[in-house]
C-alpha cells in the first residue's frame, strides 16, 4: 500500500447574509464531505477546511435594513450556516469565518508580500456607487448586458454566458442588483492586481492539468485571451483594512471581498494548525510537493479559483514576469485541482432567495433524513450539468432505492439472521453464486474508490448502489427463508455471504450516507464510531473588530475505519433490526409545492 498523501480540501466560502439553500450544498458541500471521507477511509491525511464569508456590501446593505451591524448580521448566519452545514454532517476539519484575527492578518500579508514582488499597484479606475447612498457596488451586483456576446444577465466581472472577463463600465444598461438603481461611476484610485503579468505561468500550468474536468481546464485556459488587471482593493466599509500608510485607517478603503475570501484556504488552515498545538502543521498540506489540494466550487466561482487565486499564490512565491521571493510564509502549493459543479435548479426554476424559490437547509433537514438529501444530491446532483430538483423525483429516490433497495436488504438480511439463528453464522461450502457475489462486492472497493478520487461520484454511488441490486437479486434466488427446514446448513451459509456483502455495501456507501451506514454498523453488531460526525465548539481568540469569542466546526475523524472489505466476526450476536430509512407519503410532493407555491405568492405580494 502506498504512503498516505497529504489531501487539502479546501471548500467554497458560503457568504454569511442568509441561510443558504439546497443548491449550495449540492455543487460543493455534500461532494467534498463524500470526497474528504472516502480519503480519510483510504488512509491519506485530510484537511477539510472553509467558513463564512462575511465581508463585503451585501453584508452592508442588509445590515443598515435591518437596523444593526455588519458584525451582528455575520454573527446570526455565521450560527446559521455551522449548524446547518453540522446537521448535515460536513466532517469539516475547520470550518471558521473570515472576521477573525488570524485571517485579517493573513489576507494582509498575501497583499504585502504581492505588493513587495511588483504584483499589485495603484491606479485610478472608474468605480460603480449607490446614486441614492454613495456606495461603491461589487462587481458582481452589478448586472446588464454583455458588450461581446450580447447576453443579458452579464454580471459586472464576467459573462457566464461566452466566459470573458468583464468590468461594471462595460455593461449596456447596468443595474443595481442591490436595489435595481443605475450605477454612477466615480474615479477612485485602487491597488490593482497586475493579472497580466502571470499570463505565461498560468498558461503553462493550466496546459499541464490534464487530469482537470476538461470543461474547467478549457473554461480557464480561455480566460487567458483577454487577461486585464484587476481591483485588488475596493471602496468598502466593511472590509479587511488595506495595510498600507495612508490607507489602513481608511473606513472607506478595504481588500476586495473576493480576494479576501480566497485567502481563507490558507487562514483556515493555518488556524486550525495553531488549535491543533502545532502552529507549523498547516505547512504539511501547502509546502509539500507530493501533497494535492481539491477547490470544490460552484461553476460562476471558476474564475477566482482558477486564475486569480492561483496568480496571488504564484506572485506571493515569487513566481512570474516579474520575478520575486517568498513571503514570510514561504512559497504556496498551487491547487491540483478545481472541482467545479454546475448549477441546482428547482421545479424548472433558478432559486432565487428574493423570489422564494429556494429551499434552505435547514428547512429540508427539518423534515427529511440528512441522507435521505446526501443520496438524492449523491445520485442527481450537478456534477457535470445544470440539474433540476423536483419533490416527485426526491420521493421515487428515497422510497425505490433507499427505503426499497438498501433498507430493504439490511432489514431482511439481519431481520432473517436474527431470528432464526441470533448470530452471524459461519459459512459453509460456497458455491460459485456465493463466490461471484462476494468477488463483485470486493471488487467494488477499488471501483468506487477510484470513481470518488476523480469527483465522478455520481458514477461512483451508482456503483456501490450496483452491488446492493446485486445482493437483494441473491437473496431472492437463493430464498433462504425456504431452507430453515430443508437444509439449515446452506440457509446459514447464504445468510453469511449476504450479511457480508451488507456490511461490504455499508462502507462502500459511508462517504455519501455517513449516518445510515453508521447505524447499520450498529445492527450488524459493531461497537464504536463507524462515521464521526463535526461538532460545534466555542472558541475564545479574539476576533476583528472585536467580538471575544466565536464557534467553529471541527472534529476528529479518525476512527480506524478503512476503504476495504473486513471479514465478519462468526458468532457476533444480532438483534431484530429497526429501518434505517424512512418511506415518505407521496403526499409530500403536493404539500411541498404548495409550500413553495405560497411563498412564491407571499414574496410577490
Amino acid at each position: 500500500m502506498s504512503s498516505p498523501r497529504h489531501i487539502l480540501t479546501a471548500v467554497a466560502w458560503p457568504y454569511a447574509n442568509g441561510p443558504r439553500h439546497i443548491g449550495h450544498v449540492a455543487g460543493f458541500g455534500v461532494p467534498s464531505d463524500i470526497f474528504s471521507r472516502y480519503q480519510r477511509m483510504a488512509g491519506n491525511k485530510v484537511l477539510m477546511v472553509s467558513g463564512t464569508d462575511e465581508h463585503g456590501t451585501p453584508i452592508q446593505v442588509q445590515a443598515d435594513n435591518e437596523g444593526v451591524t455588519p458584525r451582528e448580521l455575520a454573527d446570526r448566519y455565521n450560527d446559521v450556516i455551522e449548524r446547518d452545514l453540522q446537521n448535515l454532517g460536513l466532517s469539516y476539519d475547520l470550518f471558521t469565518r473570515t472576521t477573525t484575527k488570524n485571517h485579517y492578518a493573513i489576507a494582509q500579508e498575501l497583499f504585502l508580500g504581492l505588493l513587495k514582488n511588483g504584483y499589485i499597484f495603484p491606479q485610478t479606475v472608474l468605480g460603480a456607487k449607490s446614486p441614492s447612498t454613495g456606495r461603491t457596488l461589487p462587481d458582481r451586483y452589478i448586472e446588464g448586458t454583455c458588450p461581446i456576446c450580447g447576453y443579458d444577465g452579464a454580471r459586472g466581472d464576467q459573462c457566464d454566458n461566452c466566459g470573458n472577463q468583464l468590468d461594471p463600465i462595460d455593461l449596456i444598461n447596468p443595474v443595481s442588483k442591490i436595489n435595481g438603481e443605475t450605477p454612477i461611476f466615480e474615479e477612485t484610485e485602487q491597488m490593482m492586481l497586475d493579472l497580466p503579468a502571470f499570463a505565461e505561468v498560468l498558461a503553462t500550468w493550466l496546459q499541464a492539468q490534464g487530469h482537470w474536468r476538461p470543461n474547467v481546464q478549457k473554461f480557464s485556459l480561455n480566460l487567458l485571451d483577454d487577461l486585464k488587471p484587476r481591483s485588488y482593493t475596493r471602496d468598502l466599509e466593511w472590509g479587511i483594512p488595506v495595510p498600507l500608510d495612508g490607507w489602513r485607517d481608511r473606513s472607506d478603503k478595504s481588500i476586495y471581498v473576493w480576494f479576501d475570501a480566497v485567502v481563507g484556504y490558507l487562514s483556515a488552515s493555518i488556524e486550525w494548525a495553531s488549535r491543533s498545538g502545532d502552529p507549523e502543521a498547516w505547512r504539511a498540506w501547502w509546502q509539500n510537493p507530493d501533497a494535492r489540494a481539491y477547490y470544490f466550487l460552484g461553476k460562476d466561482n471558476i474564475v477566482f479559483h482558477a486564475e486569480i487565486w492561483p496568480a496571488m499564490l504564484m506572485g506571493y512565491s515569487g513566481i512570474g514576469a516579474k520575478g520575486g521571493t517568498p513571503g514570510s510564509l514561504g512559497a504556496l502549493d498551487l491547487p491540483f485541482e478545481v472541482v467545479s459543479s454546475e448549477f441546482l435548479t428547482m421545479e424548472g426554476k433558478k432559486f432565487s432567495s428574493s423570489r422564494s424559490v429556494v429551499i434552505y437547509v435547514g428547512d429540508m433537514l427539518s423534515r427529511y433524513d440528512p441522507d435521505a438529501l446526501r443520496y438524492y444530491l449523491s445520485v442527481a446532483g450537478p456534477e457535470n450539468q445544470d440539474t433540476d430538483f423536483t419533490w416527485d423525483h426526491f420521493l421515487h429516490r428515497n422510497n425505490d432505492e433507499l427505503v426499497a433497495g438498501w433498507g430493504n436488504l439490511v432489514n431482511r438480511t439481519i431481520s432473517m439472521t436474527a431470528k432464526n439463528l441470533g448470530a452471524i453464522p459461519a459459512a459453509g461450502k460456497l458455491t460459485d453464486a456465493d463466490r461471484t457475489l462476494l468477488a463483485s462486492s470486493r471488487a467494488a472497493f477499488d471501483s468506487v474508490g477510484a470513481l470518488i478520487e476523480t469527483s465522478r461520484q455520481k458514477a461512483a454511488i451508482g456503483e456501490a448502489m450496483r452491488v446492493v441490486s446485486e445482493a437483494n437479486k441473491y437473496l431472492s434466488d437463493m430464498a433462504p427463508w425456504k431452507l430453515k427446514n430443508e437444509d439449515p446448513e446452506r440457509m446459514a451459509s447464504v445468510l453469511h455471504v449476504a450479511l457480508q456483502v451488507v456490511d461490504d455495501a455499508k462502507t462502500l456507501l459511508t462517504p455519501f450516507l455517513p449516518g445510515s451506514s453508521s447505524k447499520v454498523h450498529a445492527q450488524l453488531g459493531g461497537e464504536g464510531i463507524w462515521a464521526a460526525m463535526p461538532d460545534l465548539v466555542e472558541v475564545d481568540e479574539e476576533t476583528a473588530p472585536g467580538s471575544p469569542s466565536y464557534s467553529v466546526l471541527t472534529g476528529n475523524y479518525d476512527t480506524g475505519v478503512r476503504w476495504e472489505s473486513t471479514p465478519l466476526a462468526v458468532g457476533r450476536p444480532l438483534a431484530a433490526p429497526t429501518p434505517i430509512f424512512t418511506k415518505l407519503d407521496p403526499s409530500i410532493v403536493a404539500e411541498e409545492i404548495a409550500r413553495l407555491t405560497g411563498s412564491e405568492s407571499t414574496a410577490g405580494a
